[in-house]
Parts: structure tokens; sequence; C-alpha cells
């Protein structure tokens, strides 16, 4: 028997097969083999077309299923993770009425901090558990604000994955995960935010129906099982948003287990049984995929916008030789540690949560032109990737996530000796990389979700850590001393 799960990221979507004796992944692939584009209409603006992620759904399930050679029927169900804090809207027709606004869209930004002081502070906090901020909700708030017409055609809103499980089997719903990653959530009431709906004159008839996240949540239709190549009627049984899900797919569920990725954005994930966040909302605390009104498992999320992207843009736009991550990561190594004084600040990818949703931008420091060559360049970008993210676990640190091991897959910058050393010379923490993925893990959410895995134990029982990476302590005061100079040249920015 197998599963199958995708990861729709703002960048691509892949598919997984898992074998479900085995834990194993038999086979991968990924749509589209060069980035996703994202539209930005004006600065700070971030779109995409959910149509686009549905025609990758299509192009890597077939693709997948090609490489691993098993007949559809033997797929036992279906999971899905997906980009995180996105808008999609659609009519009673289920068609979509705008592009999305994703994830690093800033637009939103002051209607956040407008409702935080017109609501109250203490009252968001407590109920929310973060600010409105540039999440979904206010996302929603500056459609009605900005385009009435499309709004009062809204029959439901979306988060991406809701979307993605709309077009696979014609139901529309969404999860109490979801909803928090909106800001939809009241956690106090445990039910939708009612106050904050009615701040923003948000109909609740526009949120789809809640179903659990590990659940059977649709089946496929008869019309996209022929699209997809999957038999018709195969459940949908799991979602969630990308981050709590990648923490689910290296088994992180308990509190003081931590996961990290660094993809496109990088993130710290950090689970907790205490209700608690961040008096200034720079971190961000939402529903863990096993968070229940009976048991609290709340997810402790730092966010950088810029970081893999930051990575993306210079083999982009390095010399005209090839140039790909492999060759970068040599080029960086041949350059000292510290890259001779060059500093980075890698927030190019919209208003940073973590810096009060302040737009920064990205900018070099200290560059000697006598001295610094792309070799440089490219260090300095990965070691301030690494800044970064001790920045933000240092706030973390305040909600009670003070991780001594992080877990993450062997993937995207931890691919990197050089950023996965640095990170843990930095930050003290012990790496351990396991051979997963979000879509691995949303494959095995979709076997808990079925009751093909009668428990999470066994669910991970195939979970293969590849290495570790053990902190080098007499690093640490070199990079604590070359982020002290980092965090000094930030403070200015900000300011």
């Amino acid at each position: 028997m197998y599963l199958i799960g995708y990861d729709v990221g703002s960048s691509s979507v892949k598919a997984s097969i898992i074998n479900t004796d085995t834990g194993q992944c038999v086979a991968s692939a990924f749509n589209p083999k060069q980035e996703m584009k994202i539209d930005a209409g004006k600065p700070g603006w971030a779109e995409q077309d959910p149509e686009t992620w549905w025609s990758n759904i299509k192009l890597s399930t077939n693709e997948v299923l090609q490489m691993a050679e098993i007949d559809a029927a033997n797929i036992n169900s279906i999971g899905i993770s997906y980009q995180m804090h996105g808008l999609v809207m659609v009519g009673k027709d289920h068609k979509v009425l705008r592009p999305s606004i994703i994830w690093c869209d800033s637009r939103a930004v002051g209607i956040g901090e407008a409702a935080l002081g017109q609501l109250g502070k203490d009252r968001c906090l407590a109920h929310l558990l973060n600010s409105p901020g540039n999440f979904t909700a206010s996302k929603l708030k500056w459609v009605r604000e900005n385009e009435p017409e499309i709004f009062e055609k809204a029959y439901k809103i979306m988060l991406p994955g809701d979307f993605i499980a709309m077009k696979m089997t014609g139901e529309l719903n969404t999860t109490i995960s979801g909803l928090s990653e909106g800001i939809f959530w009241d956690f106090q009431e445990n039910s939708l935010a009612d106050f904050l709906l009615e701040h923003y004159n948000i109909p609740a008839s526009l949120i789809p129906e809640i179903v659990p996240t590990f659940s059977e949540q649709g089946r496929l239709t008869a019309s996209v099982a022929e699209e997809l190549g999957l038999l018709k009627g195969t459940p949908v049984s799991y979602r969630a948003g990308d981050q709590p899900n990648n923490a689910f797919s290296l088994n992180v569920l308990n509190p003081g287990e931590i996961a990290a990725t660094a993809g496109t954005s990088g993130v710290v994930y950090g689970v907790s049984d205490e209700v608690k966040f961040d008096p200034e909302s720079r971190v961000n605390t939402f529903a863990h995929v096993n968070h229940s009104p009976e048991i609290n498992r709340l997810g402790v999320l730092l966010c950088i916008n810029g970081t893999g992207i930051q990575y993306s843009w210079l083999k982009k736009n390095m010399s005209a030789r090839e140039a790909n991550y492999p060759a970068l990561n040599d080029m960086a190594g041949k350059v000292p540690e510290g890259a001779e004084g060059l500093l980075i600040l890698p927030f190019g990818n919209g208003a940073e949560r973590m810096l009060n949703n302040k737009e920064v931008g990205a900018s070099m420091h200290r560059m000697n032109f006598n001295i610094h060559h792309e070799g440089h360049l490219v260090r300095a970008a990965q070691e301030g990737i690494v800044y970064a993210f001790q920045y933000g676990m240092e706030i973390m640190k305040q909600t009670g996530i003070n991780p001594s091991v992080i877990r993450a897959g062997n993937s995207n910058m931890f691919l990197s000796p050089i950023f996965r050393n640095t990170l843990a010379a930095l930050t003290g923490a012990t790496i351990e990389l396991y051979d997963t993925d979000g879509s691995e893990g949303a494959a095995k959410g979709a076997g808990i979700g079925s009751g093909r895995y009668g428990s999470f134990e066994e669910a991970f029982a195939g979970l293969k850590q590849i290495s570790v990476i053990e902190p080098d302590p007499e690093k640490k005061q070199f990079f604590t001393d070359l982020y002290n100079e980092w965090y000094t040249i930030l403070q200015k920015e900000i300011q």
C-alpha cells in the first residue's frame, strides 16, 4: 500500500509516494523545473495564480506515478502541505476571483497594526496569540477595502491548501491549524475569532466548514481522478501549512522539540504546551497539527522571509558562467570564515515580522573592492542568513523556546556545510539532518488521517537520520563577534 503527499510552495509543487510498510519514499517529482513566478504589481506585493499551483500538481502527479511504476489503486490516501498565510477567494462556482495574495505580500501591514491598536494589544494577544498583523485576515480586509466588487462576489475564502483540497474533492473546508495561521481562531473561546471578523466587517459565512487535520476531508472526484491518474474516491485525509507540516515530517510533535527549514524563507519552529506569545508579535504562535481543545500543542514560529530567496537571487544574477548551488557552495568554501569583514542583511523579500513588520531590504556592508569578490559575496550571504536566524532565536527564548537540538531535512540551505556549521557554532545547538521533506510528511499525515497508521510512532518508524552536526565551541566567540557587528548595523537600519 502507498500514500501520496504534496508540498505546494511558492517556488514549486512537489509530490512524493511513500510505501506504508517501509515508511520509505519510492519516488518524488517537482514542477516547475524553474521556480514559479511571483507577481509584484507594486512594491511589497506578492501574488500567484492558484491555477498555476493546480497545473503543477497535475504535472508532478503524472511524473511521480511514472517514476514509481505502481498501480494507482494501491494509493491509500492523499496529504497536502501548503505555503502558509495566503488568501484564495472563490465564487459560488468555485472559480478563483483574483490572484492569491501570498505569504510574503506586505500590503496589509497597516491594516493589522490599526486593528491591534483599536481592539487592544492585550485582547488580541490573549485570544489570537498574535497581532492581526499581515496575516490572511488582514489581507482579506484589504480586499474588502480596495476591491469591493471582488469581495461582494466571494462565496468562501481559503488558504492555499484548502484550495487544492477543493480542486481535488469539490468540498470546501479548512482546519483549526489553518484558521490559526490566518489569525481567524480564538484560543480562549476555541472558536472562530468573531470579534476580529466583526471588526473587519467580514461575514463568518465566508469561512469554510472546519474539519480535523487528520481526517477524511473529501474524496477525489471522477474528473479530477482522471486528470491526475489516480483512483476516483481516493480520500484526502491530511492538510497542514508548510511549517507545521515540516515539523511534523521530522516527528516534532511534543513540547521542547524544534524543527528548522531554510528554503525560500527560513523558519525555526518549536512546540510548546503553554499558551505563550511574544508581546511584540515578532514570532508567532499557531495551533500545531496535533493541537486540540483538550491538549495544547502550539507551534511557535520564527519566519525570516529573506533566506533561500537571497541565495536564489545570487544564482540567477552571478556572472555569465554557469552557476548552480553546489558551485556557489564550493566558491564560498574557498573564502575564509567571516568573509573577510563583508556583512549582508538578507531582508529583501518584503516586510519581516521579526523586525516589527519593517521592510528593511537586503544590503551589503563593509565591501572592499580590493579584497572582496563573488566568493566573498556568497559566503557573506550564507553567514548573514545564519545571523538572521540567531536574531530571531533570541526573540524565541522569551516564549520559552531555547533549542539545544534542531532537526531539519537534508535540503535547501542545509545542504551547505558552511550554513549548517556556522548555524551550529553560533547558536550552540546540535543539528540533526533527516532524509525527509514536506511532501513525505504530508504523505505520512495522510496515512494517519486515513487510519493506515495507528499512531505517530508507527508513521515515523522508518525516519532516517543522515548526519549530526555538533557545534564547534572554539568558533562560537568568533561568530558571536561578527554577529554583534551585524546586529549593530541592523539596529541602525530599523530605527
